[in-house]
């Protein structure tokens, strides 16, 4: 638009005729100069040309945030809203004037990508909004900064400048960002501060977060990443172990990569690396003191200095405890003696063995129990081959069934004795590499090596035949005593006869005398006994006495025979 220096009335009435024939209306929605004949109050009173002046609010002439700076005389530019109200007066606005000529101006900036400066001046739902030399433009919260800002009143009211992300002149809209001159600026210097950087620096930075795997340290306006595993040479679970947020630390520089901007850093790179001479000080087949830092399924780690970490594989920990887990074997921050099984400096491994630092139970078994001597222990379980005896030292031995009794083996022999009972037997065999310890039980009766282990403390006898009399009888079977003032004992409904039908507790009465035969003791102590055991030990001497049943006679006409001849005696 043409501008006059110095206007006077006359002029702009001139030039009003000369473009609009004398039609004032047609002022309407045009940007004018007009001159400040006076200030009242809050108001700016402007002469545009017209037949009456207009009245302009002083905030209008100042910033957001700023004091208005206006006198008689001065001249500013103004927009006709109306040329004349109801009261005659011109309606005019400063306003609207510097928002078309903002507008004018941000147009060609946004063409040019270049950056505006604004202010922000106020708070609308999801940002903020911004004052553009005169046009309003909308701030995005999320725009605002890098990194989301808590408090904004620092930022207002203060010329700064904002990127143009886009802008609408029909819809009047304008969305401008902050944080696109925040990165823009931070990418700067981040290239610039990366190129002054090398492998191998040591510097000086501040923990700014951390995370499961490692920490984030700001080196002066570039981020790097200090890993968990080259925070210390020793086992680190979590970084916040050693490192906390806004604490300063010396790290250094392990990897730069210029392309992606991404920097590598390492602390335990500033310490003696203590793997150096580690397999000299830590030899094969030697037994030192570590303390238990980790348990996993497959085993436990044991430290045995800051840095140095060793392994005890679960085949490693225990000479008795088979198929369990670590943790019931040892416990995290447990000193514990371990023996040096393997070195790898290269690798930096070292396996430990745990039981190898304690004394080998089997080893001790057979120098205490020689073959041929006499041990009690507990029936800890049954098998289909045979019985396995809880010993001194945690260890087991098994009897096999066809060392359980004489004249009985397989299942029968297996049931005479159950889980839980204590029973006396002698040592057939030790095998310390196997692991294996042969027991025998039978051995103790007649002929056996140790014949006079195998009188109770009670008077009984294993596998002699007892007249008892039913003290109680229970659904599980009964209890008995020996004579009139004899041992108790207990005979299980399993043992009461060979049929099931005879394996019936309700048959007996209280009171009722029969002969069992003793089968060993309880964990009380106390005689068990057994009619079915009696009646399989009957019947194979009388077989062994009276005949074969290979001869092509029956047991029955064995058993027969055998009761004739007694009668006849």
């Amino acid at each position: 638009m043409a501008t006059v220096a110095n206007p006077t009335r006359d002029d702009f009435a001139a030039l009003l005729n000369e473009s609009l024939g004398g039609e004032n209306e047609a002022f309407e929605g045009r940007v004018v100069i007009g001159t400040v004949t006076g200030i009242e109050n809050d108001l700016a009173v402007i002469d545009v040309g017209l037949k009456s002046e207009g009245r302009v609010p002083l905030r209008e002439f100042a910033a957001p945030g700023q004091k208005a700076e206006l006198k008689v005389g001065d001249q500013v530019e103004v927009f006709v809203d109306r040329v004349e109200n109801s009261q005659g007066e011109a309606m005019l606005s400063r306003d609207r004037a510097r928002r078309e000529a903002a507008w004018d101006k941000l147009e060609g900036e946004f063409a040019a990508e270049k950056r505006v400066e604004g202010v922000i001046f106020g708070r609308v739902k999801g940002g903020f909004t911004v004052d553009l030399g005169g046009a309003v433009a909308f701030l995005p919260g999320s725009q605002v900064d890098i990194r989301p800002v808590r408090d904004v009143q620092p930022l207002m009211d203060l010329p700064q400048p904002f990127q143009i992300l886009k802008m609408d002149r029909r819809r009047g809209n304008i969305v401008v960002s902050r944080r696109a001159i925040l990165e823009e600026t931070r990418a700067e210097q981040r290239s610039g501060l990366i190129q002054s950087l090398a492998e191998g620096q040591v510097i000086d930075g501040v923990v700014k977060n951390i995370t499961d795997y490692g920490a984030f340290v700001d080196l002066g306006g570039i981020d790097g990443l200090l890993h968990v595993t080259d925070i210390s040479y020793k086992r680190v679970n979590h970084p916040s172990e050693v490192l906390e947020i806004g604490g300063s630390v010396k790290v250094q520089i392990i990897r730069i990569n210029r392309d992606t901007q991404r920097i590598s850093l390492g602390m335990k790179q500033l310490e003696s690396d203590p793997w150096e001479g580690a397999t000299a000080k830590y030899p094969v087949g030697g037994v030192f003191q570590g303390r238990v830092t980790n348990i996993t399924e497959y085993g436990a780690f044991v430290e045995l200095e800051a840095g140095i970490e060793g392994l005890v594989h679960v085949s490693e920990m225990s000479w008795t405890k088979k198929n369990v887990h670590p943790g019931k074997i040892v416990s995290t921050s447990q000193e514990v003696e371990v023996k040096v099984l393997e070195v790898d400096g290269e690798k930096r491994r070292i396996s430990l063995g745990l039981k190898q630092a304690q004394t080998n139970p089997w080893n001790d078994f057979a120098e205490k129990h020689p073959v041929g001597s006499q041990v009690e222990g507990e029936v800890k379980n049954a098998t289909e081959f045979g019985l396995f005896i809880g010993l001194d030292g945690d260890v087991d031995g098994m009897v096999h069934m066809s060392d359980i009794a004489w004249g009985v083996s397989g299942e029968e022999a297996l049931q005479l004795h159950r889980k839980g009972e204590t029973v006396q037997a002698v040592v057939l065999d030790v095998d310390v590499e196997k692991e294996r310890i042969s027991l025998g039980m039978k051995q103790l009766e007649r002929g056996g090596v140790v014949a006079a282990g195998a009188t109770g403390g009670d008077g009984t006898r294993k596998g002699e035949v007892k007249t008892v009399t039913v003290l109680e009888v229970m659904d599980g079977g009964l209890t008995v005593q020996v004579g009139d003032d004899g041992p108790t004992g207990f005979i299980k409904r399993s043992d009461l006869g060979r049929d099931r039908d005879e394996q019936r507790p309700e048959r007996f009465q209280v009171g009722q005398k029969f002969d069992a035969q003793v089968t060993g003791t309880d964990r009380s102590k106390k005689p068990t006994f057994s009619i079915k055991a009696m009646q399989i030990a009957e019947e194979k001497q009388a077989v062994a006495q009276y005949g074969s049943s290979d001869s092509g006679a029956s047991l029955g006409d064995i058993l027969g025979a055998a009761l004739e001849r007694a009668n006849k005696k």
